[in-house]
């Protein structure tokens, strides 16, 4: 039945906002993050907002799928799913250029989660309206809130002063390819934000460098909870050589090694608990780590690519069944994914470990109020209705002017290292 709730229009804005030059073990970032901003409206014109991924076959994808919610109330949320499932089919080619032997660092750039995606895309929206029709925060759509506050963790890369492009000035972080400059990094990242943990993109120089890195920080920040994540770049013998180089120092091991059966065989000689946010990315593969005995210990969720809040509460009801970890994945973000993931983490009672974000490494924010601001490395649970932001709409069409301006549509992190080393293969594992 419609109603005055129900949807009539679904929005799509493609944005883009500068992004670093962080290295990867798949390459390089390029100075162009890409985003979409979806806006549900009612009859009644109230609107739900979201943020999700930007790349062209995410925007083909939403395109298809959004005039099916035309009609349906903010609260149908699993016709919503039966609907997408129906007209969106996985895509025949992939959103980023790690084909073949290349890693693929990002999990929402692979086919298989097209789907998924689509639906955390709108579900997100339809929370927002219905929390805003209600009075209520999400976090009380899903339960309620099980802390105040949900803890982030600094999050460290490698990287270059400048784009070699040279597409705007260079950011403030300046060059970090020593020990040194990624402990001046911590330091004033932790110092502007308060983090409590630190976690160290590795995967990109030689591993006894980053092992040598993650030692200075352990130095600089003695009690800090440390990570070091080589996105499966090392082979096993690697993984195992750095793992007692940095023996009594790591909180947990995130994908050192490719592949399920590559973290298998370091689970078996290594003490460090595994986290994961590559070779545990949906339920069949959740059910086949159990199936060989969980050497994965930790999982990284997404609601990006899980299928949304709720799928991954139901994902935190399974780390407990199998006496699992969980904390979150991140990838290059701004403010209203942000606030989506706090909203879940406060939710979600088996939340172990702070949490991944991007957002310090962003300058840019698409929400009124501008850059929302951590406390001790925390971010409060909002508590007015829905997700507890709204849009800039000058921001938006500032943002979406950079969309059409950058040139880029796909995420290629290879593509652009070969621009600084033509022969950069992206290879797996390397080291």
């Amino acid at each position: 039945m419609i109603t005055s709730h129900s949807i009539r229009h679904v929005r799509i804005t493609p944005i883009a906002f500068r992004d670093p030059p962080l290295l990867n073990a798949a390459g390089i970032h390029e100075p162009w993050a890409l985003r979409s901003i979806i806006e549900i409206e009612t009859a009644s014109g109230w609107i739900g907002i979201n943020e999700s991924y930007g790349d062209q076959p995410m925007l083909e994808a939403l395109a298809k799928a959004a005039p099916a919610l035309t009609g349906l109330s903010p609260w149908a949320l699993n016709e919503m799913e039966r609907r997408v499932a129906a007209l969106v089919a996985p895509l025949t080619q992939t959103a980023s250029g790690f084909l073949g032997q290349h890693i693929s660092l990002a999990p929402g750039t692979h086919v298989a989660k097209t789907v998924a995606k689509v639906i955390s895309a709108f579900e997100v929206a339809m929370l927002d309206l219905q929390g805003q029709l209600n009075g209520a925060p999400i976090v009380d759509l899903l339960g309620g809130a099980v802390r105040e506050s949900v803890p982030f963790s600094a999050y460290l890369f490698y990287k270059y002063a400048e784009h070699i492009d040279k597409p705007y000035p260079p950011d403030p972080w300046g060059e970090t390819l020593t020990p040194e400059q990624l402990v001046a990094q911590a330091q004033r990242m932790i110092g502007q934000y308060g983090f409590q943990s630190i976690k160290l993109k590795a995967g990109t120089l030689p591993p006894e460098e980053e092992a040598a890195g993650v030692r200075a920080l352990a130095q600089a920040f003695p009690g800090k909870p440390l990570r070091i994540d080589p996105n499966g770049n090392w082979t096993v013998e690697t993984s195992l050589k750095i793992v007692q180089q940095l023996r009594g120092l790591l909180e947990y091991y995130e994908d050192p090694a490719p592949g399920l059966e590559g973290m298998a065989a370091v689970a078996r000689e290594c003490e460090v608990p595994l986290a994961t946010n590559m070779v545990v990315t949906d339920f069949a593969e959740f059910r086949r780590n159990a199936d060989m005995g969980c050497p994965v210990k930790i999982v990284l969720s997404d609601h990006h690519y899980w299928g949304g809040l709720r799928a991954t509460q139901r994902l935190s009801t399974l780390c407990q069944t199998f006496d699992l970890g969980l904390s979150m994945h991140s990838n290059s973000h701004l403010g209203i994914s942000l606030v989506a993931m706090t909203h879940l983490c406060a939710s979600v009672p088996q939340l172990t470990y702070a949490c991944d974000t991007h957002y310090p490494w962003q300058d840019d924010e698409v929400i009124e109020g501008g850059r929302l601001q951590f406390d001790q490395g925390s971010l409060k649970v909002p508590t007015a209705p829905g997700l507890g932001v709204t849009l800039d709409y000058e921001a938006l069409a500032r943002l979406h002017d950079n969309y059409q301006r950058c040139g880029i549509r796909f995420r290629d992190d290879l593509a652009q290292m070969r621009k600084y080393d033509p022969s950069f293969t992206g290879a797996q594992p390397r080291f």
